[in-house]
């Protein structure tokens, strides 16, 4: 491993849901690619030949061995792994002999040492490490080794002898630090005897930040014991694609979140679909000597990389006798069609025998068989029965909503058909008691209360073709609705229905005007405030609203309906400061001031109020330039009005 530092349409729509039902569930992926997976051992030997100083003799030391992890990409029995990983037994550099000769001269002589001396290894280091150095400096002038090396793939337990086909050298530095002329792609291909075997194939997309990754390898294996244990599988660390990097010499490089160690290099990245995107190449280590892994900064090679590597060899990713029996074997056992599963798993491992997942989803498929498991309730056609009928009712509600809405036309659109020259006519279908109440009205919009258009009292002298749209106040523009359909009958053809009404209309910033003579300030208000969401507050003639001292509790109030007073007992009477009428608004200077109520205020006739809340009127000063200005107005002609009759309000 290297190191870095550092209805129709519902029924389609369900049909749709099912297909990607079907799409592979990340254990699916992991078990499907999970066979392909092997370890991968550089075995270097070597007979050595020594003098300890009791003349030459000639040892087979400890061998080196260098783990990783490979892959099948072909089921011909050609494989991908780090060229790292194989280096020490592909080329031999001069530091594996080096280590083979520090095994010779341990085993030769430092060893017999020890045990002449009645001590045992590692009880006293510093007497060993003294030994050690005599040992070295005798024994290493006149060293000479023949080294023996193999690279070996184990695969169903048995260790495959592989050749090396393809050779693109790992990363290197010289002493300065700069990369050398040989800094390769760090990718090896390797070929073992003929057979059956599983391979993985290529992602054949572009690989994006933030896609799931999946690294399957052998991390943390001891080498010594790696022919004896042929019933470990590979393990799987997910995380996500982080980065996009660049080697020493400009290489892409992913960066992945994803948990690798020692053992893992070579080993594939997948994902979702168990296709491969890249091959685990490098891990970080913290800073200084024997520095821990960090994990987050994990970097593979990318699959299109892998693809320019092998071009111009046989190899077809991803062919395999051995898939076709494997996938159909998974994806029956996860469909719980055990039989089925446990023929085409058996099929499998007839093709490549004593693979351990392979056994071990066999023996499940055909427990299974035997025992099967009680059948759960059938949850994916029950929903999918109730999708159907939550579509039918869903499609008849659609249905009704749109052969409501058919004549409906939204505020933008009429602004449209105006900037289009289509001139529309605006007919205000509020009823009596909806327009007295309202102190607001459409430019140019022409009265037609239903009452009268129910008794045919329409005045309206238009051409049969013009468009008319009607608005109003009511829920669901029940009122324009029922307007609209009495002008339809009447022969004009092209009546809409305004979208929300004039609160639509006012909510879209568009013009209005007052209906009745009103202060600048209201008619501003009125033309920023949605009364649908704004709290209203009925009082009775003479009933207080406020009175002096009392809390502000963040509200002020525009007068709706009715009129108030502001009073205030000055030298033991009680004294008017004003007078309020629609559309005027009182009670924000205690806002303003962060103060308690500095007068009181009383309805003096039934009085309807809308309240203002101090966030909304804080947000309307700040953006809605118009409001400000009639505000600041209104609060200079107020001071004004105070200094020169020696009042405070």
């Amino acid at each position: 491993m290297r190191h870095l530092v550092a209805p129709a349409v519902v029924v389609v729509a369900g049909l749709i849901g099912v297909a990607n039902a079907a799409a592979l569930t990340v254990q699916e992926a992991i078990l499907r690619v999970t066979p392909a997976v092997v370890r991968v051992i550089s075995d270097v030997r070597g007979k050595v030949t020594l003098n300890c100083g009791t003349g030459p003799l000639t040892i087979e030391p400890t061998p080196f061995l260098e783990t990783g992890t490979g892959w099948f990409i072909d089921g011909r029995g050609y494989l991908i792994t780090n060229a790292h990983v194989v280096d020490p037994a592909y080329r031999v550099p001069p530091w594996v002999t080096h280590e083979l000769k520090k095994n010779a001269i341990d085993e030769a002589c430092v060893y017999p040492a020890l045990k002449a001396r009645g001590i045992a290894r590692g009880t006293q280091p510093d007497v060993e490490e003294s030994i050690r150095r005599e040992a070295s400096m005798r024994a290493f002038p006149t060293v000479t080794v023949t080294p023996s090396a193999r690279v070996i793939v184990m695969y169903g337990g048995v260790p495959l002898v592989a050749q090396v086909r393809k050779f693109s050298a790992p990363a290197s530095f010289d002493a300065a630090g700069h990369p050398t002329r040989d800094f390769g792609r760090d990718l090896a291909l390797l070929q073992v005897k003929d057979g059956v075997y599983p391979a993985l194939p290529l992602t054949p997309r572009d690989v994006n930040v933030g896609d799931p990754v999946y690294i399957l390898g052998f991390p943390a294996v001891v080498a010594r014991n790696e022919l004896l244990n042929p019933n470990v599988s590979a393990s799987t660390t997910m995380g996500l694609v982080s980065a996009f990097q660049k080697d020493a010499i400009g290489q892409d490089m992913l960066q992945t979140d994803a948990s690798a160690a020692h053992g893992n290099s070579g080993g594939p990245g997948i994902t979702k679909d168990g296709s491969v995107v890249g091959v685990l190449t490098a891990v970080t280590l913290s800073e200084g000597s024997g520095g821990a892994i960090v994990q987050g900064f994990n970097l593979l090679i990318p699959a299109k990389d892998v693809n320019t590597f092998i071009a111009g060899t046989p190899l077809d990713p991803g062919r395999s006798r051995f898939n076709d029996a494997w996938n159909a074997g998974v994806s029956a056992l996860f469909a719980e069609r055990y039989a089925t599963a446990a023929a085409r798993i058996r099929e499998a491992d007839l093709l490549s025998p004593n693979v351990t997942v392979v056994r071990k989803l066999l023996m499940e498929a055909e427990d299974k068989v035997k025992n099967p498991p009680p059948r759960p309730f059938p949850w994916a056609w029950a929903t999918f029965g109730v999708t159907l009928l939550s579509g039918a009712a869903f499609g008849a509600m659609w249905g009704r909503r749109w052969w409501k809405g058919r004549f409906r036309i939204l505020p933008a659109q009429v602004i449209g058909l105006i900037e289009k020259g289509g001139n529309p006519v605006m007919v205000d279908a509020r009823s009596p008691a909806e327009f007295d109440t309202s102190p607001l009205t459409l430019p140019r919009a022409v009265r037609l209360a239903p009452d009268d258009a129910a008794a045919g009292r329409i005045q309206l002298q238009l051409d049969p073709t013009q468009t008319i749209v009607t608005y109003c106040t009511s829920p669901e523009e029940a009122t324009s609705e029922q307007v609209a359909r009495i002008l339809r009958k009447r022969g004009y053809r092209n009546v809409r229905i305004l979208k929300h009404g004039l609160g639509g209309w006012t909510n879209a910033r568009l013009p209005v005007e007052a209906k009745l003579h009103m202060p600048s300030i209201g008619v501003e208000l009125y033309k920023n405030l949605s009364l649908s969401d704004v709290e209203r507050r009925r009082f009775a003639a003479q009933q207080v609203i406020f009175r002096r001292g009392d809390d502000a509790r963040g509200e002020a109030f525009l007068v709706h309906a009715g009129t108030v007073e502001i009073r205030r007992r000055m030298n033991g009477s009680a004294r008017v400061l004003r007078k309020l009428g629609e559309g005027e608004l009182f009670g924000e200077m205690a806002l303003f001031r962060g103060a308690p109520r500095s007068a009181d205020a009383v309805a003096t006739t039934d009085a309807e109020l809308l309240v203002i809340t101090a966030d909304r009127l804080d947000w309307l000063i700040l953006n809605r330039t118009p409001l400000t200005k009639e505000m600041l107005r209104q609060l200079a002609n107020f001071v004004a009005e105070a200094d020169s009759e020696g009042l405070e309000r």
